[in-house]
Order: structure tokens, then C-alpha cells, then sequence
């Protein structure tokens, strides 16, 4: 994992050109880059809703730990095993 993920205190957001878009005639959420299309899931979508430039990842994390009533140490597990994954692919700057 990504150390800079790792750390206290980092803000994820999606770079200039990336955005987060339904697609209501196929009915999914799509992750729009220049050139590039990644289909994202319902926890995806919760997540990146969340990336907005000035929340930490921790405060990402207890967000979704207090709206979804789950555990917080698998949620932070996930959200930065996704935001590392993308920020590899340049589709999320940490």
C-alpha cells in the first residue's frame, strides 16, 4: 500500500479533468478521465462523493463508518485500498 495513503492527514481528490458521472441510460456510475472510463460500484461511488477536496481520508472514513454502521478498520482498509489503486492509475491525486 501507498505510504502516502497511509499517512495522517492526506486529502484525496480527483484531479483536474477526472469526474465522477452517472450514466442513468445504462444505469451505472462511471469514473470519467481524459481518454479513460472506469465503471465504479455503489461503495466506490460512496467513497469518491466523499473526495472533495477537503476531507481526510480519516474523516472519509468515519463517515462512512458512522452512516453505514460498520466496521471502521475494514472501511479504512478499503477506502485506501481504492484510493491507492486509483491514485496508481492517476485517477485520484492523495
Amino acid at each position: 500500500m501507498s505510504v502516502i495513503a497511509q499517512a495522517s492527514g492526506v486529502i484525496p481528490r480527483l484531479p483536474r479533468g477526472v469526474r465522477l458521472k452517472r450514466d442513468e441510460m445504462r444505469g451505472e456510475w462511471l469514473l470519467l478521465a481524459p481518454e479513460r472510463v472506469v465503471k465504479v460500484d455503489a461503495i466506490a461511488v460512496a467513497i469518491l462523493e466523499r473526495c472533495d477536496g477537503t476531507a481526510t481520508i480519516e474523516s472519509i472514513v468515519d463517515d462512512l463508518a458512522a452512516t453505514y454502521s460498520a466496521d471502521r478498520t475494514r472501511i479504512d482498509a478499503d477506502v485506501r485500498a481504492l484510493l491507492n489503486g486509483l491514485a496508481a492509475k492517476r485517477m485520484v491525486d492523495l
